[in-house]
């Protein structure tokens, strides 16, 4: 039996924005987020919404390009805004 997209997923979002790296005149603000499963703790991150909504849509079996976004394996959550 084939094994289809699951009927239920749950994630804790977080979203936060970062500068671009390069000239401080050419940066601009990206939101970056992660996803984490409450049923095992596992995180996600992506460097880009697109990756974000690629990946949920990869996950509720939906679009073939999900298969082409890939999640980042780290994101660095100090470069932020807040300087």
């Amino acid at each position: 039996m084939a094994k289809g997209p699951p009927d239920y997923v749950s994630y804790m979002l977080r979203l936060w924005r970062t500068r671009e790296r390069g000239p401080p005149d050419r940066r601009s603000p990206v939101w970056r987020a992660s996803l984490q499963s409450p049923q095992t703790g596992e995180q996600v991150h992506f460097g880009t919404l697109d990756e974000l909504f690629a990946f949920l849509r990869g996950q509720m079996g939906l679009g073939s390009d999900a298969e082409d976004a890939r999640p980042r394996e780290s994101v660095d959550q100090e470069d932020d805004l807040t300087e």
